[in-house]
């Protein structure tokens, strides 16, 4: 053989290898509605960016007479490339070989680009589309999936990891996205269970639909299980793009920054105006948030999910921060269990990756009810109280109208480490709201009175005017400021620069226990 035939049996092998399962099959995977795995890749990309590893392998097994259909790259696309000029690693399953499903080849391929992203610092991105283990390669199958979930473990809070689900993920490859730090689930073509609606109505006699048990729409607003739910694949590829924008390669550098384009000294008067004079009267924290960030750079994470706060990524003068917000728009703001867990994830991956993080206060408490109380509440609102205590990076807080109870402290109060804390005048600040202290206080002298409502308003404002502002707080150095909310963009990036280059110790352990 020539070295020209050589030539031409590689060009060969690696033209098979990029036929996947064959034009039938690839034709079935468009007319579901879904891209390649291939494709995805070249449209995730930078073009020419893509380096592709181990095309050429071929599982080992020969249970079922899996010998006799051999598939170059079996079922998964694998290598590293670029986005925006920055290095990513990616692996892609290809659902039209072996329907996705997971062996022992397939494994080590994903295996072998997250070892190496780990060493290079780069983020990994999975494109998951994918039937589960592949039951004939038995405990083979099992150990690729452990493998694989060891390397998410000891990537999480190294290199940012990203999984997108295009397909079917079942079982085990549930797994894997789950460790991530974000999910992407496409609206109709995608799902997650841990067992499908023919087991559970097997087992329990419960009917469900593919959607309701697993489907985009129910893991973004119920389960919590997926962060963005975009309506088509190449939008979830373009929002992995634009989310990557704000996230430094790996746990050592510092987030990527852009030339500015809003003006450092703009004052924020939609974010004064959005909120009412009257205690109780809702507004959307996202309108505050957006006046103060940079114009149009607000990026929201898990916006289905536990809407009674806010979490999502912008820039303040170019420089990429996190932003946590309570909703008053939402069950007027208060703290439940979603919303911690929403909120601490958020937290303790933004400290993980030397993220800023903003945090704007209008909380009137924790959810009280049985149901709460039942859940585990209070373990899970200390999640959030751990993950603002454990935070190393920068920690700016500006409380915009109350901050009550239990819930003022957990909101990056001075008091658990927050390094800037400002109110506004309109600032509320002690144990509970005037009417519920005043019902506690003055009990005695609300029954003596011969207008109780009326010596009620009366004790209210009383109080409201002795406790329930900001200035006593401020005098105890608990905040560093009360501004004018028209200056709190300029203030905040101010105190960013400062805190710029903040370092800070712990004590030596292995790791805390968050109550988990």
């Amino acid at each position: 053989m020539t070295a020209d035939d050589d030539i031409e049996n590689l060009r060969e092998r690696k033209a098979e290898a990029a036929k996947g399962g064959g034009e039938e099959r690839i034709e079935a995977q468009h007319d579901r509605g879904k891209m390649t795995a291939r494709e995805r890749i070249d449209y995730f990309l930078d073009d020419d960016s893509f380096v592709e590893t181990d095309a050429l392998r071929e599982h080992r097994c020969t249970n079922f007479d899996m010998d006799e259909t051999k598939i170059p790259g079996d079922g998964v696309v694998t290598g590293h490339g670029e986005v925006d000029g920055r290095t990513v690693f990616v692996f892609a399953h290809d659902f039209t070989v072996f329907g996705g499903s997971l062996g022992e080849v397939f494994a080590e391929k994903v295996v072998k680009i997250m070892d190496k992203a780990l060493e290079v610092g780069a983020p990994i991105i999975g494109l998951n589309d994918s039937a589960g283990a592949r039951i004939q390669e038995g405990v083979d199958s099992l150990a690729g999936y452990g493998d694989i979930f060891h390397r998410n473990q000891l990537a999480s809070g190294v290199v940012p990891q990203i999984s997108a689900i295009m397909g079917p993920c079942a079982g085990g490859a549930v797994y894997s996205p789950a460790i991530t730090d974000f999910v992407f689930m496409v609206e109709e073509t995608s799902h997650m269970f841990i067992t499908g609606p023919d087991v559970i109505e097997t087992v329990t006699g419960e009917e469900v639909s593919f959607d309701e048990l697993g489907g985009a729409k129910t893991h973004a607003s119920e389960s919590g299980v997926a962060h963005f739910t975009p309506s088509a694949e190449e939008q979830a590829l373009d929002d992995i793009r634009h989310l990557l924008s704000y996230l430094p390669q790996n746990n050592v550098e510092d987030p990527p920054s852009v030339e500015p384009w809003d003006d450092p000294e703009r004052d924020c008067t939609e974010a004064r105006d959005a909120v009412p004079n009257a205690p109780q009267k809702p507004y959307d924290m996202n309108t505050v948030v957006a006046d103060v960030l940079d114009e149009g750079s607000f990026f929201e994470v898990a916006e289905d999910y536990a809407r009674n706060i806010v979490t999502g990524f912008g820039r303040l003068d170019g420089h990429a921060v996190g932003v946590v917000g309570n909703q008053p728009r939402v069950n007027a703001g208060t703290l439940d269990i979603d919303s911690s867990l929403k909120g601490s994830r958020f937290v303790r991956f933004c400290d993980a990756f030397n993220i800023p993080i903003l945090t704007f206060v209008d909380v009137p408490g924790f959810m009280p009810g049985t149901d709460q109380e039942k859940g585990g509440i209070i373990k899970h609102g200390a999640k959030l109280l751990y993950a603002y205590s454990e935070a190393t990076v920068p920690l700016v807080t500006v409380i915009t109208r109350k901050a009550y109870g239990g819930a003022y402290d957990v909101m990056a109060s001075k008091h658990v480490g927050a390094d800037k804390n400002y109110a506004w005048p309109s600032a509320e600040i002690a144990v509970m709201g005037p009417k519920g202290a005043v019902n506690v206080l003055y009990d005695d002298e609300l029954e003596a009175a011969e207008d109780v409502e009326a010596k009620r308003e009366e004790l209210i404002e009383e109080y409201r005017d002795a406790f329930a502002n900001p200035y006593t707080a401020a005098d105890r150095g608990y905040l560093d400021d009360v501004i004018e909310p028209q200056e709190t963009r300029s203030r905040l990036i101010t105190d960013l620069e400062l805190l710029r280059s903040k370092r800070v110790d712990h004590p030596d352990r292995k790791h805390g226990n968050i109550p988990l």
